[in-house]
């Protein structure tokens, strides 16, 4: 490290840049661990074609909008590229190939121990891993007995190998309905298995993008925001056609609709299949919850992901859902001088809601 660190920032994705920034903006001496090369290291892996769902001017982190050139919806290469802009429009002190392997207290202060033994010492850690660093892959009976192919969604990049597969995709999230509608699109025999269900929301309505409507129900309580979801999807429905998902059972979780129709496009075409939940894996495929059975070359499990905050271990609690226990959404409940960045998930948008956090936690560091 070049300068000795007040505040210990871990992750330099979207979290990690917009709360550098604000703090460099508040005067907090601070440096950015990130285990990748560069900035945005999950986002450099994830699927070639992914788009965001939220648009550009919602999207941008403090202080820099997104090119004019952008698209309104921006591409993972659009974010990428803004996301070095950014770290170098405001030269971010990151120290990337930085792996957090633990961190711990140590007399009141505390200490990160990276993968590489150094540790490092700081008054205050903001925990900026978001989710997506940490992929979810539920335990589904008898997986070692299946010859086929199982990854999970994170691992996924492009279509071009799974063409003429049959393909099983397993979840009702976004990533789920993009992957599997990519694949039917381009020649795979696909399968989408859906446990509970989802909301399908259109992208846009009358050319408005449907987060814009999210931002506005923000301020409402957390039953209300499912609620208005729920009949958003429900005019979706009216609007476009009969629903080919059931809904989702109510939860505590934050859950984001799936949103566009590529997917609900598909399912009535008939181009995808649609099945229930996964019961257990056979030697060639996957047998189903109403115990029918079909075979498949490739699983992949689009299943979501998990709170990255493991390196904290026995130092905090989680709530049900994952995340750890917060107040005001990013002060830890079991720690002083701890913070969260990029762990609230709501119908605004994620990125949306890391410049808004990254705010709040600066404001925190700078009269602690």
């Amino acid at each position: 490290m070049d300068s000795p660190a007040d505040v210990l920032v871990i992750g330099a994705g979207p979290a990690g840049l917009a709360t550098s920034a604000a703090l460099a903006r508040a005067g907090v001496a601070h440096r950015v661990l990130e285990r990748g090369d560069d900035v945005g290291h999950t986002w450099a892996h994830l699927y070639d074609s992914l788009v965001l769902h939220t648009a550009k001017g919602l999207s941008a982190l403090p202080g820099l909008p997104f090119p004019s050139s952008t698209p309104r919806f921006p591409t993972r290469r659009d974010l990428l590229d803004y996301l070095r802009r950014y770290a170098d429009a405001f030269h971010l002190p990151i120290d990337t190939r930085t792996d957090v392997a633990s961190v711990r207290r140590d007399s009141g202060a505390w200490v990160v121990r990276t993968a590489a033994g150094a540790d490092l010492p700081a008054r205050a850690i903001v925990v900026a891993t978001g989710i997506v660093a940490n992929p979810y892959e539920p335990a589904i009976p008898d997986r070692d007995t299946f010859r086929g192919r199982v990854l999970h969604s994170a691992r996924y990049q492009r279509p071009d190998s799974f063409t003429g597969q049959r393909v099983l995709v397993v979840g009702a999230g976004n990533s789920a309905g993009e992957i599997a509608a990519e694949l039917a699109h381009t020649g795979a025999q696909v399968t989408l298995a859906v446990r509970t269900g989802a909301t399908v929301v259109p992208r846009e309505v009358a050319g408005i993008p449907i987060q814009y409507f999210g931002v506005a129900l923000g301020a409402l309580p957390k039953s209300a925001q499912r609620l208005a979801t729920s009949a958003m999807g429900y005019v979706s429905t009216l609007l476009h056609g009969s629903a080919v998902l059931p809904a989702p059972p109510q939860s505590a979780c934050p859950k984001v609709p799936l949103i566009g129709l590529h997917l609900a496009n598909a399912l009535r075409a008939g181009t995808i299949r649609l099945k229930g939940g996964i019961a257990g894996f056979t030697d060639n495929g996957v047998r189903f919850n109403d115990m029918s059975e079909a075979p498949f070359d490739t699983v992949i499990l689009a299943t979501g992901y998990r709170a990255a905050v493991g390196m904290l271990g026995p130092l905090i609690h989680v709530d049900q859902c994952g995340f750890a226990r917060r107040r005001d959404g990013v002060a830890s409940e079991d720690q002083r001088d701890l913070y969260f960045v990029g762990h609230n998930y709501n119908i605004q948008g994620a990125l949306y809601n890391i410049a808004r956090d990254a705010r709040v936690v600066a404001r925190r560091l700078t009269v602690a």
